[in-house]
């Protein structure tokens, strides 16, 4: 278990660097481990809620939360999060699933990681209708309550796509998204009783991300451009779903 807890470190690092939790990929090291599946979704949410309240923290006080942005897509997420984590789900069909939001995910970061160049100062962009970003949202929260992902790196890549507001907006909400919809799901998968005997005994992975997480900020803040690091963890992600179809289709 202690190459595990360095993956996780690692990858607290790389995904709190661009502003994300990590979820996706802690849920492959854990299937590639082979951890029990139906605990997933759990230790996922929890390193997500760790890595990003440093973010959102961070975020916030810089003065980059933009409630009207982010309010429609929590408004559908929220509730589909929980009830998409207190369904049961088979093992087979969790696998697949799985390796479908990190192929998503990875693609969408690795089209669109130059979007984290986006000049600050353009103020061309789309109003996107309401009942669109609710159904966004309901979608990446449903998904995500299931898996255990935090829907931001799905939220931010669609809201770079759609113009909808400047980097700095859409980072941050991505980042309160994944915190939010990580604390709703958490609450949905704690409904199945066979959790909460199991998650105790990956307390070191906790650790691990927390300490991966302050690092994550530090570079995020400091010293690297965020869009080399975006494009160093789709290379992640991407690298660690070709190990899942391998693991599952071969």
């Amino acid at each position: 278990m202690i190459i595990l807890s360095i993956l996780f470190f690692v990858t607290a690092i790389l995904y709190a660097s661009v502003g994300f939790g990590g979820g996706s990929t802690y849920l492959a090291l854990l299937l590639l481990w082979g951890v029990p599946y139906f605990i997933f979704p759990v230790i996922a949410l929890s390193c997500n809620i760790i890595v990003v309240s440093g973010n959102c923290f961070n975020y916030i006080r810089a003065g980059n939360l933009n409630l009207k942005l982010l309010i429609p897509y929590l408004i559908g997420s929220i509730p589909l999060a929980f009830i998409g984590g207190s369904l049961p789900i088979e093992k087979d069909f969790f696998e697949i699933l799985l390796f479908v939001v990190l192929t998503v995910a990875g693609v969408l970061l690795l089209f669109k990681f130059k979007s984290y160049d986006y000049d600050e100062k353009v103020e061309i962009f789309r109003k996107i209708p309401i009942i669109v970003s609710i159904l966004i949202g309901g979608t990446l929260g449903f998904v995500s309550g299931i898996v255990g992902v935090g829907g931001g790196i799905f939220l931010s890549p669609v809201l770079f796509l759609l113009r909808a507001g400047k980097p700095k907006h859409i980072v941050t909400a991505a980042s309160l998204f994944i915190l939010i919809n990580s604390l709703s799901g958490i609450i949905g998968q704690l409904t199945k009783s066979a959790v909460l005997s199991e998650i105790q005994n990956y307390w070191f992975l906790f650790l691990a991300v927390l300490i991966g997480g302050q690092v994550g900020n530090f570079l995020n803040l400091k010293i690297f451009p965020t869009r080399i690091l975006a494009l160093v963890t789709a290379g992640l992600v991407l690298f660690v779903a070709a190990r899942m179809f391998y693991k599952i289709f071969m």
